[in-house]
């Protein structure tokens, strides 16, 4: 069966969300009722999909004063994961303004973001990987696939330059940050990279191999991993849950360091615990979390599902945005990612 890549998109929310026949998401069977959204939940998507594609501007960047590259990215990603893409959806223009925008932040030393303005310009590069990869694999046209091309493949460049001795990856590049690493910034730099493969975009296995290495070096005695390779000893579950979601991107679902981490991941995560349990970055945190549960199968997800998607709901503003710790864009792009991560429309989110 051939189908246009907005055609295959249909057809993969049909099976999503289709309620009279078993619903097929990587190949693992769903029940029927259990694969129903909630109205309200779609209700929520809708409303936060037109909040957040409104406060975009003609240029393709949201106008925050905070990661505006970042913020980019991660709306980007949480448009193309309602089904549009930067030719076909009610979405089409806002991912492919966003595209245009991040394109033109590239720079001739392949990072994409602005060093000037940005002091922890490796957020907004890895996100950037990770949007402008999932914007290639729908790219049609040939002129704009060579230069998403070239522009990824110059941040795969860089990432592997940027990386630490120990491995991971710092705020900036190890050279311009002391080889100073911590866990999300790393975590950013392995999904983008994943992604960018996943694309066809020549990446390193040694890059992604001694990042694998940072993650278990971080690990504690209790599974969790540490902030940093430099101050081991206290885990937090934010961290872990992102380091659990990259190494599945990376492929590492065997090895004996991933049973740790989950189950402290589980204890730590999986009642929707109050921001304490995520040091304050509650939405950061259930981004990375609820990918590691979906990937463990229906039987986990539907009920965790739940639990998230209603408070998400319930925690909407009038206006359709969602309020929280650094912007409500970059809180309503994590909420509508999360809100529609089993949709399948993000290949670098897919079982």
């Amino acid at each position: 069966m051939n189908l246009s890549p907005f055609d295959r998109r249909q057809f993969l929310r049909g099976l999503a969300v289709g309620g009279g026949v078993a619903a097929m998401v990587g190949g693992l069977p769903r029940r029927a009722d259990a694969a129903i959204p909630k109205p309200k939940w779609q209700e929520a998507i809708n409303r936060g999909l037109e909040w957040l594609s409104s406060k975009q501007s003609s240029r393709g960047q949201w106008n925050t004063t905070v990661y505006p590259t970042a913020m980019a990215a991660l709306s980007g990603t949480a448009l193309i994961a309602s089904g549009s893409t930067t030719t076909q959806g009610p979405y089409a223009r806002q991912i492919a303004r966003a595209a245009d925008f991040l394109i033109s932040k590239s720079r001739g030393n392949g990072l994409i973001g602005d060093p000037q303005t940005d002091s922890r310009y490796t957020y907004g590069h890895g996100f950037s990987m990770l949007f402008l990869s999932q914007v290639l694999g729908e790219e049609g046209l040939l002129d704009r696939r060579e230069e998403l091309v070239d522009v990824l493949s110059r941040a795969v460049q860089f990432s592997g330059n940027a990386q630490t001795a120990a491995g991971g990856w710092g705020y900036v590049s190890a050279k311009e940050g002391n080889d100073f690493d911590e866990g999300s910034t790393t975590i950013t730099q392995v999904q983008g990279l994943r992604g960018c493969r996943n694309a066809g975009i020549p990446v390193s296995s040694e890059v992604i191999e001694k990042a694998k290495e940072y993650i278990y070096r971080c690990k504690n005695p209790d599974g969790g991993i540490s902030y940093s390779s430099r101050q081991t000893g206290s885990s937090r579950p934010a961290i872990t849950a992102a380091a659990l979601a990259a190494l599945y991107n990376a492929g590492d679902y065997d090895s004996e360091h991933v049973p740790e981490m989950l189950a402290y991941s589980k204890e730590s995560l999986h009642d929707i615990g109050q921001a304490g349990q995520s040091f304050g970055h509650w939405h950061y945190t259930y981004l990375y979390y609820s990918q590691v549960v979906y990937r463990q199968g229906d039987e986990l997800w539907f009920p965790f599902r739940d639990r998230l998607y209603d408070r998400i709901s319930a925690e909407q503003q009038a206006d359709g945005s969602w309020e929280g710790q650094i912007h409500p864009v970059y809180v309503t792009a994590c909420n509508l990612t999360m809100l529609q991560i089993d949709r399948g429309f993000l290949p670098i989110y897919q079982r």
